[in-house]
């Protein structure tokens, strides 16, 4: 797969099965979308799998929101890799913001991507004020010499799957919920850090610790059993996400985990923390020795979880 940031570096000559969207999470009702041009591609060999997101940081700014994200963008290209031909980051400028509709169809979807599939949900949005629509891809199709393939969307207990929805099941700590709706774990990716050095050397257990981007949508702090990716290879763990009140109440917000069966040093190294479930909130112990006796008992939790269902 080739990651393009901005259409200026796209060269791809041959004609595409796209779909478009924010894509934040890659939740099921995403997957369907990215499933559908795949079966286009299988079909039409000459063509190319290609999914655009908006990357929407800068207009975010502008309107001075400041919703997270389920999903940081090499995240997304590491889902994605070995799935489909293209990723296409799109910056969401002013300059796009004002794009009619019609000239986004005509020049960016047909100029520059050569859609001769374009793949969408039924409350797409496109051009300026999101004025584009699924209605108009289709009345558009056409005198353009593309096919709409409008999807509809995922639905779990009567409610759309959306990003917004499992934010909302994030934020009660409810990761199973939550991964139910992305079809995959919460993850949290990061380079592994030095941390306070209390975790080895004074509670028994050392743990990896990485900082999450400040953009990036965190659940409920607390202590949740885990599943960590170390050079492609799966560990069973315990991690803590949050700011660690009985040692540093003014720590930095991290994910701070132990694994089973690792010991090695971990320092630099890319892992990627899948949350599976939630164990407790976070809390301030009186001592550290209390804190260690938590640990232990959360500890215990985990393994039970794997022995029940495996890493």
């Amino acid at each position: 797969m080739q990651y393009i940031t901005g259409f200026e570096h796209y060269q791809e000559e041959a004609g595409t099965a796209v779909t478009l969207g924010k894509f934040d999470g890659l939740h099921r009702g995403h997957r369907k979308l990215v499933e559908r041009i795949m079966e286009h591609v299988e079909q039409e060999p000459d063509l190319k799998s290609v999914v655009c997101f908006f990357e929407m940081t800068e207009f975010k700014k502008m309107c001075h929101l400041d919703q997270k994200k389920l999903m940081m963008n090499e995240e997304r290209a590491i889902r994605l890799d070995g799935r489909v031909d293209y990723l296409i980051e799109y910056p969401f400028t002013e300059q796009v913001a004002h794009m009619s509709p019609e000239d986004f169809v005509k020049n960016v979807l047909v100029g520059e991507m050569n859609a001769k599939v374009v793949v969408a949900g039924p409350d797409c949005s496109f051009g300026y004020k999101g004025a584009g629509t699924a209605d108009l891809l289709k009345q558009m199709a056409p005198e353009c010499g593309f096919e709409t393939v409008i999807i509809e969307k995922a639905q779990e207990d009567h409610r759309d799957i959306s990003s917004t929805y499992i934010r909302e099941e994030l934020d009660r700590g409810n990761v199973r919920k939550a991964n139910e709706l992305l079809g995959t774990p919460y993850s949290i990716h990061g380079t592994v850090v030095h941390g306070n050095h209390i975790g080895g050397p004074v509670l028994g257990f050392p743990t990896a610790n990485i900082v999450p981007p400040p953009e990036k949508h965190l659940p409920l702090f607390g202590v949740y059993v885990s599943r960590v990716k170390v050079d492609g290879k799966l560990y069973g763990g315990v991690t803590n996400v949050g700011k660690k009140p009985t040692i540093d109440g003014g720590s930095p917000v991290g994910v701070e985990t132990f694994l089973f069966d690792l010991q090695e040093d971990l320092y630099g190294k890319w892992i990627e923390v899948q949350l599976l479930d939630f164990i407790r909130p976070e809390k301030k112990f009186d001592s550290l020795e209390a804190l260690k006796e938590q640990i232990e008992k959360d500890k215990e939790t985990s393994l039970f979880y794997f022995k029940k269902g495996g890493i």
